[in-house]
């Protein structure tokens, strides 16, 4: 066997032996997972390189998802379920369709609990589309109108009247798209950052194809 200058055996490539390894407890990693829904193997990967941080752990796991995002965001995605959700007052209804790559996603508990989330975030903010770029031309020129009447005659400079109409435009279009609403149960993300963490955890393109709510 070979040894480093300290008389003990050195460390392969693959070994978790390096410099920089520390010790981290079942505990720690079930706690992340219970988090997060990563694999075992991703918790205890990034609570060694976060030193045992459980919050820097868990914000290395969603930068790694969403790296992992970008890179399936080009791959079809054919496969998926349709999630119907009936609100408790009866009057209003939601129908999702989420698509990913395989049917074995499809049936992951992981993907089913998404596509129900989107369904009430759905039932409950009542988005009008799933991206502003979803918007139809003439709408955001109507509207672009609206704000632009609106200061018309508020003697502001015309450059500023524009940013303000850029802001109001874009204000509005985070209200009524689906992926950049907040999300209902954590306002803190964005329904976009809620997909894109699932994409991280199972590794497929994952996204709304289409939507349909109804009330009355």
């Amino acid at each position: 066997m070979r040894y480093c200058a300290e008389k003990r055996p050195l460390c392969g490539k693959n070994d978790r032996l390096g410099a920089n390894f520390m010790a981290i407890s079942l505990e720690l990693i079930k706690s992340l997972r219970e988090k997060t829904a990563s694999s075992l193997a991703d918790c205890r990967s990034a609570l060694e390189e976060a030193k045992g941080d459980l919050a820097k752990a868990e914000e290395l796991l969603r930068i790694r998802g969403k790296k992992i995002a970008e890179k399936k965001s080009d791959r079809a995605a054919n496969a998926g379920l349709v999630e119907a959700y009936v609100h408790s007052n009866g009057r209003v209804g939601v129908l999702v369709e989420l698509r990913c790559e395989t049917d074995f996603v499809a049936r992951n508990e992981l993907f089913k609990e998404l596509a129900h989330d989107l369904a009430l975030q759905i039932a409950a903010m009542n988005p009008k589309y799933i991206t502003a770029q979803d918007a139809p031309a003439e709408f955001v020129a109507k509207e672009r109108e609206n704000f632009e009447k609106e200061f018309a005659g508020s003697g502001k400079p015309a450059d500023i009247v524009k940013k303000i109409v850029e802001g109001k435009l874009a204000k509005l279009f985070e209200e009524q798209s689906l992926y950049t609403q907040q999300f209902v149960k954590d306002p803190a993300r964005s329904v976009k950052d809620l997909i894109t963490d699932v994409v991280g955890k199972l590794g497929e393109n994952i996204r709304v194809e289409r939507f349909v709510r109804y009330e009355f």
